[in-house]
């Protein structure tokens, strides 16, 4: 009997050593609460309409691909941004039960699952759309994780209109994925979303 309590108090102990316990552990939908799915929506949309209205042509694969890096690095912003604010989160009501305060997943696997879709996206957009176009997309992460959550948010209540250029950018780099370019026209999708 006691050989069998020691092999349960042990597995909780390695569960635990983990950062998680029991029926807590992560599964694929954590992971993916983790990306903010509703933001990836409008990142989605407003990188389509800029995609769509870009002069010129683009491959329907490529026009794929283009979304696609769009959206994932949208992801990993988000999912930055959970990392970095877990503690806040652990104390607020409406953001206590996301993945990485309630302990399904631990701070360490969010911030490298958010990092390896943050490189991923911005290498395969470079690499099968455009540099320019992936430039943008890191600027765009770099600008939400590290302008918008880690400096403007804690010391300004005007964090959410100067970190909202974080949410119109995505129409911006929709364009360059077709122009390699910033043109007026697609600065004039930028601020359609701004204002």
């Amino acid at each position: 009997m006691s050989d069998m309590n020691i092999d349960i108090n042990a597995n909780k102990l390695n569960q635990t050593s983990n950062g998680l316990v029991g029926e807590d552990m992560a599964d694929v939908q954590d992971f993916f609460e983790l990306l903010k799915p509703s933001v990836m929506r409008l990142v989605v949309f407003t990188a389509f309409v800029g995609l769509v209205v870009a002069p010129g042509q683009i491959h329907p694969f490529t026009a794929f691909i283009s979304i696609l890096c769009i959206a994932i690095g949208a992801g990993a912003s988000g999912c930055l941004n959970m990392w970095y604010e877990h503690k806040l989160d652990a104390l607020m009501t409406r953001t206590k039960n996301r993945p990485i305060p309630s302990g399904r997943i631990t701070p360490d696997q969010a911030l490298t699952f958010g990092l390896i879709l943050s490189v991923g996206s911005v290498t395969m957009l470079g690499m099968l759309v455009n540099w320019f176009a992936s430039a943008f997309l890191l600027f765009t992460i770099l600008y939400y994780v590290v302008v918008y959550t880690m400096w403007l948010k804690p010391r300004t209540p005007l964090n959410i209109v100067i970190g909202g250029a974080s949410g119109a950018f995505p129409p911006m780099i929709g364009y360059a994925c077709v122009t390699g370019s910033i043109t007026i026209e697609s600065l004039v999708l930028f601020l359609i979303i701004i204002m």
